[in-house]
């Protein structure tokens, strides 16, 4: 099958590249910056130099391929203009789309995000569950202002089906998407002291690989209008750090972070951005998003897709030995 791939350089859509690739498809990948293809490029991978906010570019490399996996979206904790987050993960996809329908495409596959569902507090959240009024962030609304939007569009006819990763962690850039192998990175390097909150806050984590074959379960199996949470475990950032220092040996003391010092410090650091042009670290909203529960259930995924990921446990664990593996991982002092 030929398939064409949006946002192949990124955490996603590289290792989705590559196991289309290996599973013996064509790709077509689009990249933006030539310094972020991989050097060992997999075999039958095709690279398409274009934007997803340029549709001449897009209609090229899309060529005649069969189906289509969108993984590119504007992923950063901030940015100084709102409207272009809007523009990339909103107008870019219906873009996508379009130009898809135009080809006659046959199945889209486009990454949203479990953001979209709302925090649980109390309840396990699920794909028929309904979206919140206020979201935390910019990002959220703009993904719950597309998801609308492919509504309509599955609702005419175009086959498209949704799928909402978790928090991601696992081998690839140590960049926002990843930001969880960030953390876990400072951590194991004695670089991280800290407990959100109370660090009682229930989140949902998945190890990247697993997401990449949710991809693929959606287009073989996926149902068209569907959307389908791509989780792994449900866990506290206090279960999560004690399992992390069980795995790697290393048990360094934290210390709680109170919500009122992290919404200040988060405050002063936008405040920052706002005047230098500098991301900052994280933003009020996701302080506040991070302090309430996010329990999701996978139920869904498993029984109509077939997916099944890996525990926390294995996640952690294969997580660390591709640091070590690297020598990513630098000796506590």
């Amino acid at each position: 099958m030929k398939i064409f791939v949006t946002g192949a350089t990124g955490f996603v859509g590289s290792r989705l590249v590559a196991k289309l690739a290996s599973d013996g498809h064509t790709v077509h990948a689009l990249y933006r910056s030539e310094s972020k293809i991989p050097k060992k490029l997999p075999p039958r991978v095709e690279w398409f130099r274009g934007d997803i906010t340029d549709p001449g570019a897009m209609e090229i490399a899309m060529g005649d391929c069969e189906t289509v996996f969108h993984t590119a979206a504007f992923a950063a904790v901030w940015h100084r203009d709102e409207n272009e987050i809007y523009r990339l993960n909103v107008d870019a996809t219906l873009s996508v789309l379009e130009i898809a329908a135009k080809k006659g495409v046959r199945r889209c596959v486009v990454t949203s995000s479990a953001a979209v569902f709302g925090p649980s507090n109390g309840t396990l959240l699920t794909e028929s569950g309904s979206m919140p009024r206020r979201f935390f962030t910019p990002y959220e609304r703009s993904k719950a202002v597309m998801e609308q939007e492919v509504g309509r569009r599955t609702a005419a006819g175009q086959d498209v089906v949704l799928v909402n990763p978790t928090r991601l962690y696992g081998p690839g850039p140590l960049n926002d998407a990843n930001s969880v192998t960030r953390l876990i990175k400072m951590y194991v390097e004695g670089k991280w002291h800290f407990l959100p909150g109370n660090g009682e806050s229930i989140g949902n984590y998945v190890y990247v690989d697993d997401v990449v074959n949710g991809h693929i379960l959606a287009l073989d199996h996926g149902k068209s209008g569907e959307r389908y949470i791509l989780g792994g475990g449900n866990i506290s950032y206090r279960d999560l750090f004690a399992l992390l220092a069980e795995l790697s040996g290393r048990n360094y003391r934290l210390f709680r972070f109170p919500l009122s010092l992290m919404l200040v410090s988060a405050g002063i650091m936008t405040g920052f951005a706002s005047v230098t042009g500098i991301p900052p670290m994280i933003t009020p909203g996701l302080v506040r998003k991070y302090n309430h529960h996010w329990k999701l259930s996978i139920e869904k995924a498993g029984t109509e897709l077939g997916y099944h990921p890996m525990t926390i446990r294995e996640g952690l664990l294969a997580t660390l030995q591709w640091l070590n593996a690297g020598s990513s991982l630098k000796q506590a002092e």
